[in-house]
């Protein structure tokens, strides 16, 4: 069976979201969807908004 992980690339600083982990010190639990996380997040690493980072499928 093929699975494909999907992971969200912050494109300024390269910082990888990856929802079965979450990010628990950033407040974020594991098993958070992409969707679950409130649109005015930043990413922890450079401060970008959510809108800036893109869907990659591994």
């Amino acid at each position: 069976m093929n699975t494909t992980e999907q992971l969200y690339l912050c494109e300024a600083c390269g910082m990888i979201y990856d929802p079965t982990a979450g990010l628990p010190e950033a407040g974020i639990a594991p098993g958070t969807t992409w969707e679950g996380i409130p649109d005015n997040w930043r990413c922890p690493e450079c401060g970008v908004a959510k809108q800036d980072f893109v869907l990659r499928s591994f």
